[in-house]
């Protein structure tokens, strides 16, 4: 779910402008936009995101405009030709399943409640009814909204949100769409180092929450890392502090073990999904004698990636933050790896 698009659709309820949002529910074969994409449209024909990357938009909005006339939503389904789909950027041609509906007063509330869990680090699932439309809020510990769900359902949709992952379930003879909407990802870069001045960035696009841990002040500085957050601690005070979750990943990227040893110490006994250490396999089996000498074991050295990054054959600082967030990209979506919400 995109944050954009929902504060866009606010701001237009807002200003007095009948509202509709179109969001993919399911697709088949090469879908132009991922389950969870977005559109909003107001009454007169302005919009903001995307549900198929140009070739069944204009479909789209209208039946936005017709949801927002009569209040009534609307399932569709759409084939997307080869030729639509080489337009689009696709080998081949796709299905998908775009529910429509007008952004009325329960489901604006939604949207704010949505928007306040997110800005809180909270977990959260937007669960809609496609039978009648009904929809509701789910986080771990409750529910909220006027879609009541059973307990088995309940089971299921936070299934969904410990995998990150929402989609169309069917439970106790209902069809519900899941819509995850979890903090973002972070990634902790201990070294404010050259590579991490392009790491940070790429981190970012690919959306990260990224913070760049450093006592060295003459590296951690706003100038070098503009927009990112800075921690001038000692890193295994800073990691500590950061209370790393299952949606945390760490890269350590100094080389000095002083700084890198006491921030590895710290992930390796926190849930964080992805643990990499820059450095050579010389450096490496180094590092790893002395996280044994720790204490730790080898199911928790086996966490660590080292050297960091996929080998790709990378040599500048922008070639190797390439073959990181790759390598960060891969083991986020290996099979069976999908990762947990954390802490909320």
């Amino acid at each position: 779910m995109s944050e954009d698009v929902m504060q866009q659709a606010l701001a237009w309820r807002a200003a007095g402008k009948g509202v509709g949002i179109a969001t993919v529910v399911a697709t088949w074969g090469s879908s132009p936009r991922p389950v969870g994409s977005q559109l909003a449209v107001n009454e007169a024909g302005a919009m903001t995101g995307s549900v198929s990357g140009g070739c069944v938009e204009g479909a789209v909005v209208e039946q936005a405009q017709l949801a927002i006339a009569d209040k009534k939503p609307r399932l569709l389904d759409f084939g997307i030709s080869n030729e639509q789909a080489w337009e689009v950027g696709l080998a081949c041609g796709g299905k998908l399943q775009v529910y429509v509906e007008r952004v009325g007063r329960e489901k604006a509330a939604l949207f704010d409640r949505l928007l306040a869990d997110r800005a809180a680090g909270r977990p959260a699932a937007l669960v809609t009814d496609l039978g009648d439309g009904a929809q509701g809020i789910v986080h771990p510990d409750q529910a909220a909204g006027s879609l009541a769900l059973s307990s088995q359902a309940l089971d299921a949709v936070r299934a969904a949100l410990g995998r990150d992952r929402g989609g169309v379930i069917e439970v106790a003879g209902k069809r519900l769409f899941v819509q995850v909407v979890n903090p973002p990802l972070r990634l902790v870069l201990v070294g404010a180092v050259h590579i991490a001045q392009t790491l940070a960035p790429m981190a970012a696009l690919a959306g990260y929450s990224v913070t760049v841990v450093d006592p060295r002040r003459s590296f951690a500085t706003d100038d070098r890392f503009p927009g990112v957050t800075l921690v001038a601690e000692w890193p295994d005070e800073a990691m500590t502090a950061l209370k790393l979750d299952g949606r945390s990943a760490v890269v350590t990227l100094t080389h000095d073990p002083k700084l890198d040893d006491p921030a590895l110490q710290v992930a390796l006994r926190s849930p964080a999904f992805y643990i990499g250490c820059l450095g050579s396999k010389k450096t490496h089996a180094g590092r790893l004698q002395r996280l044994t000498e720790a204490g730790f074991g080898e199911a928790d050295l086996a966490r660590l990636h080292g050297p960091v990054g996929l080998a790709i054959g990378a040599l500048t600082p922008a070639e190797i933050s390439v073959s990181i967030v790759a390598e960060i990209t891969a083991v986020l979506h290996a099979p069976g790896g999908e990762k947990t919400t954390g802490a909320a």
